[in-house]
């Protein structure tokens, strides 16, 4: 009996002595945790003036540049050709209800009606990459190829102030292909302004490695095309837009001595200037 309560006193000492031990362990961790705590709200403090300081030289670095010069050259880069009015007037962001994936990039969005909307912002920088291209030739390097109608009056002048050869009836099959053929003319550029309606000459300019630059709708495919300018290739006051601006950058870029008609002669609109 008395070792049993000898057994018993032993068991309730070892608890009591591990409980002690469990509490001076929980006291450790809190002060380990506060200590730990403190460190990092100094590091804190410590990175906050860093940071300031930092910021403090980045304000002087900075002091003295003109403001007003960035806001003048982020305004050139984003001038565009025509004002917006015209490229919105001559509907030349109107597109058609199918868009294939070559051209979806170029389309921001569906009307309700699921007209594709082309990007305007896009339509003007594809056409000043055409300019540049177009500046590397001379008039007789570069044919323009219109078959449809509704831009035959457009391309007259455009041939007229350029000097750059016009095809719109008729293309003469494998003209720069056939070296029999009488009517034989190799340009070094190509503008087509439809891949389907124009293929002939698409054909013939891919087959001898020419450079294209191609008037692609939203129905289009591009993969033909060195060149592309997203636009309404089907309307008569989209294709005299696009061939105004071609022409304009063109004499311009050539430094071509000629008076440079209004668009309003490219871009007929019920006596309505544009």
């Amino acid at each position: 009996m008395i070792e049993k309560k000898k057994s018993t006193k032993k068991k309730t000492e070892k608890i009591a002595k591990a409980d002690v031990e469990a509490e001076e362990f929980q006291a450790k961790e809190i002060s380990n945790n506060l200590e730990g705590e403190k460190k990092r709200t100094s590091d804190r403090s410590v990175l906050l003036k860093e940071l300031k300081a930092k910021a403090k030289k980045l304000a002087e670095s900075i002091e003295g540049v003109d403001t007003e010069e960035i806001k003048e050259e982020f305004a050139k880069k984003k001038e565009l050709l025509v004002p917006l009015e015209d490229y919105v007037k001559t509907g030349i962001h109107l597109g058609t209800k199918v868009i294939t994936p070559d051209m979806k990039k170029f389309v921001y969005r569906r009307r309700a009606d699921s007209i594709g909307v082309l990007n305007t912002s896009m339509i003007d920088d594809y056409i000043k990459k055409a300019i540049y291209a177009m500046a590397k030739y001379s008039p007789e390097q570069i044919i323009l190829v219109c078959k449809r109608e509704s831009g035959w009056e457009s391309a007259k002048i455009f041939e007229e102030i350029t000097g750059i050869r016009v095809y719109t009836k008729k293309y003469p099959a494998g003209m720069m292909t056939n070296l029999q053929l009488k009517d034989f003319y190799e340009p070094e550029l190509v503008i087509v302004c439809d891949s389907w309606i124009d293929r002939n000459a698409l054909g013939d300019a891919t087959k001898t490695h020419k450079e294209r630059v191609v008037l692609c709708d939203t129905n289009n495919f591009t993969r033909s095309a060195d060149y592309v300018i997203p636009c309404n290739n089907k309307g008569s006051k989209s294709l005299g837009l696009v061939f105004y601006l071609l022409a304009r950058g063109y004499i311009e870029k050539k430094k071509i001595k000629v008076q440079m008609p209004s668009l309003n002669s490219f871009v007929k609109d019920d006596g309505q200037e544009i």
